[in-house]
């Protein structure tokens, strides 16, 4: 009797099964956010219009953009970028100033337009000289404050703990 129920179980689980995809599963439409990368480029942010970031595909996006003084930048194809799912950079495309940049997609329903303030790409400070704080017995001084000792002096004493530990199981 029990593979009987087993049998009927799974019959009427069949046609679920069978059922396509709930919409929930289907992505319509794209939603494009751009920005300014705080340099010369520009970034975009691609989601579905339910939210979910595009993930599942590399979109093809271009970039136009029209500067102060009648500059024109473009077009360029966007790359996807590192920062995360469905993010996309163009590197540095624009010169400093106020810019009005159009994003498209591969669809009519992505397109984006955000006016961009492109600045000067920002250099590191100047690194400063490490100071030297270790004294050596000669009466110099030794880079990190000696530190090289304590590795070699922590190295020699795991050496002598495994040199006891194999001797101690000889005997």
């Amino acid at each position: 009797m029990r593979p009987l129920r087993a049998l009927l179980a799974l019959l009427a689980a069949l046609p679920l099964l069978l059922l396509p995809a709930s919409p929930a599963a289907a992505h319509e439409g794209l939603k494009l956010e751009v920005a300014g990368d705080g340099a010369t480029g520009v970034t975009v942010r691609a989601t579905y219009l339910d939210g979910h970031p595009v993930e599942d595909t590399v979109l093809r996006l271009v970039l136009t953009a029209t500067g102060e003084g009648g500059r024109s930048a473009g077009p360029v194809q966007l790359n996807p970028a590192a920062e995360g799912r469905g993010f996309y950079s163009s590197g540095p495309v624009l010169s400093p100033g106020r810019w009005q940049v159009n994003v498209t997609g591969p669809d009519p329903t992505a397109r984006a337009a955000a006016t961009v303030e492109a600045r000067a790409a920002q250099s590191a400070p100047p690194a400063e000289p490490v100071a030297a704080t270790g004294a050596d017995p000669d009466g110099g001084t030794e880079p990190g404050g000696g530190s090289l000792r304590w590795v070699v002096g922590g190295v020699a004493t795991v050496a002598l703990a495994g040199a006891g530990v194999l001797l101690a199981r000889r005997r």
